[in-house]
């Protein structure tokens, strides 16, 4: 398949799965937590099914590696990853800030990814030389090349475990205009369309990432893990628009990017 029908094919099993998760969205569900200490919800696990279902009607010799169900087929060529919710903990307290995450790979290479944000109406979907569009126009990172006038984002400042992170964190927090720690996906999408400058996450697994790579990076935006490596496996992630890049990564204490 070309990129293009590679691009539709995330698209919609995005926003099948994210219409199914939302509509559990506000009816007080039961939260059940995992072996991890993360909570999951019938939300989580519905909506991760209806994306199997499709992906196996449609493309039944690729892989699925989902964050409810985990892998399928493991030594296919291509494969889809999947996060059902993406902020659960958010979703659970009502909160419309979560996302549906859908990514296809070729070993490491993502080949497109989408993210959807059902209770707010927000689709991104970008592929590697095919741009990155926002409810189906091209979008943009900012150009702000100042961190005194730039938004920057992270999901936790209580994920950034490293012992001395946290404190680079709140550093790079006092010299930008705004900042702000309710993010998951929902900071990477103000990222792609140059709503915010930043996104530091230092945990994310694979379904957390894999979607959110080339979106940024097609919006002309730098996806890379802490070491500086453009890669969505690499366990965390900054992610920001080109002007800020090595700025960003240094007052965080991060490696530029390669």
């Amino acid at each position: 398949m070309d990129a293009q029908s590679l691009m539709q094919a995330a698209e919609e099993v995005a926003r099948k799965a994210g219409d199914v998760a939302l509509g559990f969205f506000r009816q007080g569900i039961q939260v059940h937590t995992k072996g991890d200490g993360t909570p999951v919800t019938v939300a989580d696990q519905t909506a991760e099914r209806t994306a199997r279902e499709w992906i196996e009607a449609h493309f039944p010799d690729d892989g699925i590696l989902g964050e409810e169900f985990g892998e399928t087929r493991p030594g296919a060529k291509r494969r889809w990853i999947l996060d059902p919710i993406d902020g659960t903990k958010t979703f659970i307290r009502g909160v419309p800030l979560w996302g549906t995450l859908v990514a296809i790979a070729e070993g490491e290479r993502i080949l497109a990814g989408a993210a959807y944000f059902p209770p707010v109406a927000d689709m991104l979907v970008a592929a590697p030389g095919q741009g990155c569009f926002w409810n189906g126009k091209r979008t943009r990172v900012s150009e702000e090349a100042d961190v005194s006038r730039a938004v920057v984002l992270s999901t936790d400042e209580r994920f950034l475990v490293h012992p001395d992170r946290g404190a680079k964190w709140r550093a790079l927090a006092a010299k930008a205009a705004i900042s702000r720690t309710w993010g998951d996906c929902y900071g990477y999408l103000l990222v792609a369309t140059g709503r915010a400058e930043a996104m530091i996450d230092e945990v994310l697994s694979p379904w957390d990432a894999a979607a959110l790579q080339p979106i940024i990076e097609e919006a002309g935006g730098v996806f890379t893990d802490w070491t500086g490596t453009r890669t969505s496996f690499g366990g965390n992630a900054i992610a920001t628009n080109a002007a800020l890049a090595n700025p960003v990564r240094e007052l965080l204490g991060a490696a530029k990017r390669g």
